[in-house]
């Protein structure tokens, strides 16, 4: 292996003590890597990380706004398209207190990860496979769209490794949600509607609470996302999007734009719902 192998990396970890001391392990374990910033949140590892275009990313997994899986997914969605003869996609190494399942999952996946406190000899083997993976970018041997690609089969599988939960008891799901409480858009906590989960057409993220949108009206729901996806039927709405769930059968039209990006139509609705790259092979036939 080449040791004069010069790369970039971007460190994402909310705890300043650990960041120094990942520093200082990539100081002995590779010298002649470049730290480009240290980030403590998620959104800021996706915002540093398109603007530097780092080739490594060390992603602590649990951060401030977005986990170091989402911070991940949202920056493979952002991604300057292959097609237009951008940087690959980074090496992604996420970094992790030790945890049985996710361990588990990140070796499933074939995913690189570190353990805190990241021992020496265990970050010499991380370092040496992403400096084969970066030397193979470099040379061309990888293609990037393939690449992303994997990458982002990958996430999928990460993302969708934990079972369902119902966040008011803990346990898992069983019973898919057949009413949701919500609030007449405008006027969040002054009345409560009954709304048929049939009635809705698509939710999505705004600020700190959700749109729901069916063919009658707009209605406001507090619960994250993230905790009302486990609660709605896996057959019948599907995220296309972050912040974007949308009902299967009131899906009218795909499109793809000139970069090869989907959007969505439904009926009943006037609105153009972005399909972002995590969830673009649920539209194989575009």
């Amino acid at each position: 292996m080449n040791q004069n192998l010069v790369a970039t990396a971007l460190i994402a970890e909310d705890e300043p003590l650990l960041a120094q001391a990942l520093q200082d392990e990539l100081a002995r374990a590779w010298p002649e890597l470049r730290i480009v910033a240290t980030v403590g949140d998620g959104l800021s590892a996706v915002a540093q990380s398109l603007q530097l275009l780092p080739d490594v990313l060390f992603f602590d997994i649990r951060m401030p706004g977005l986990s170091g899986l989402e911070a991940a997914a949202e920056l493979a969605d952002a991604w300057p398209a292959p097609q237009t003869g951008a940087k690959p996609f980074p090496a992604l190494v996420f970094v992790t207190a030790y945890d049985q399942y996710a361990v588990q999952a990140f070796e499933a996946q074939a995913v690189d990860y570190l353990l805190k406190p990241v021992q020496a000899a265990r970050l010499q083997k991380s370092v040496q496979k992403v400096q084969l993976a970066h030397m193979q970018r470099a040379q061309g041997a990888i293609n990037s769209e393939a690449n992303l690609e994997h990458t982002l089969s990958q996430l999928r599988a990460l993302l969708a490794s934990s079972p369902p939960v119902n966040p008011s008891t803990g346990s898992s799901v069983a019973t898919p949600l057949q009413v949701i409480q919500a609030s007449q858009s405008g006027t969040l906590g002054s009345s409560i509607r009954m709304v048929p989960i049939a009635e809705v057409l698509y939710f999505e993220a705004a600020d700190k609470y959700i749109r729901v949108l069916t063919t009658h009206g707009e209605y406001l729901i507090r619960t994250p996302l993230k905790d009302l996806l486990p609660q709605l039927d896996a057959q019948t709405f599907w995220q296309v999007h972050r912040g974007t769930v949308v009902r299967v059968s009131a899906i009218e039209s795909v499109e793809r734009d000139e970069n090869g990006r989907l959007s969505l139509l439904l009926r009943g609705s006037a609105d153009k719902l972005a399909i972002s790259r995590l969830y673009s092979h649920l539209f194989k036939a575009m």
